[in-house]
């Protein structure tokens, strides 16, 4: 990686059953290229909440910023991305709805991921991943203590984001790139390409879990620092 473009500000939006802990290894690799980087912490109790942490986030930034997104978090940067300070998107294993499309329309063609039978109903409809979820579906390719330490992390999520529509697609006017995540098995991987292809991004595949990010850090950093070095 080479921190070559004038981008000096990297924002983070996590996914659901997950908090912003799960950009722990992307972060010291962006922040030794000489970026400033902020890590969202999403509430995930509604899609406007993550929404305006996002935006508060956008608007602290010292100047262009690069906006990633892991699953859900697709959805956010989506919506959030449309500030004029957003140069760049970056999906990492990411829904990348269009205007007036939710996470539940974009995905009813694709064969259902075998993470989403595995969602555990809590109390005011809030959902969580069960534990087997997260260690065969959610994070498979990493070590026991890394999947303990997602368990132990795991936030609720409310189950309303699922039906969540951006008003506004970010992607249509600003330069996009997106990682596939070939071994995902929460988001069908072959959905993952499509939607990398409609919305015009750079593509890379990655033969990792749901958590790239996690997995495959040092390929998840490059192609974030891409994305800023391509917005000159």
């Amino acid at each position: 990686m080479s921190q070559t473009s004038q981008v000096q500000d990297i924002v983070l939006v996590h996914g659901a059953f997950a908090s912003a802990s799960s950009w722990s290894k992307v972060v010291p690799l962006l922040r030794a290229k000489g970026y400033r980087v902020t890590s969202v912490h999403c509430p995930l109790t509604s899609f406007k909440d993550d929404v305006d942490v996002t935006k508060h986030a956008i608007a602290a930034q010292d100047g262009p910023t690069i906006l990633v997104g892991h699953s859900y978090g697709g959805v956010v940067i989506t919506e959030a991305g449309n500030d004029p300070k957003v140069v760049g998107l970056v999906y990492v294993a990411a829904f990348a709805p269009d205007a007036g499309q939710s996470i539940l329309d974009i995905s009813k063609d694709y064969p259902k991921p075998i993470g989403l039978e595995k969602l555990v109903p809590q109390a005011e409809g809030f959902l969580l991943l069960s534990q087997d979820g997260i260690e065969t579906a959610f994070a498979q390719d990493l070590s026991e203590e890394e999947k303990a330490l997602l368990i132990a992390d795991q936030p609720p999520t409310h189950g309303s984001i699922f039906a969540a529509q951006p008003t506004q697609a970010a992607w249509h006017s600003k330069p996009s790139r997106y990682i596939v995540a070939a071994n995902d098995h929460m988001i069908a991987p072959e959905q993952q390409a499509d939607m990398a292809l409609r919305i015009g991004a750079t593509m890379t595949s990655l033969s990792s879990s749901h958590v790239a990010m996690l997995s495959h850090p040092v390929e998840v950093a490059k192609v974030i620092d891409a994305a800023a070095a391509g917005t000159r």
